[in-house]
């Protein structure tokens, strides 16, 4: 199921990122891309813009929806394998960076293993 909402979540991201591409702005989007002919050729100017506005809010919604859905399936997954500190010892985690020798005031560094 995991998997299925992660492929679900891939082509909607690469979906929106062309329909962000494709819409008419001032500077040099993808908009014009086909040889001349645009969306705007076929549609009107007015109707491709909001077309593509309501098709890339349509993404996006869907998009954040995917988000949630995979955050809320990966925080109650019972694995624990993914931790960062998994393969850490709690010796490391507790060893001192600085021996300090009580009968001197000379800080040593530790030795390099």
């Amino acid at each position: 199921m995991e998997d299925i909402i992660l492929a679900i979540h891939v082509l909607l991201a690469f979906g929106l990122i062309i329909f962000i591409l494709l819409q008419r702005s001032d500077g040099g989007a993808l908009g014009g891309l086909g040889g001349g002919m645009s969306l705007s050729g076929i549609m009107g100017n007015q109707g491709s813009a909001n077309f593509l506005t309501r098709l890339t809010a349509i993404f996006a919604a869907l998009f954040m929806m995917s988000s949630l859905v995979l955050a809320i399936i990966e925080s109650r997954s019972n694995d624990n394998e993914n931790g960062i500190l998994e393969g850490i010892e709690e010796s490391e985690i507790e060893a001192p960076l600085i021996k300090i020798q009580k009968d001197e005031d000379v800080i040593v560094p530790p030795n390099a293993e």
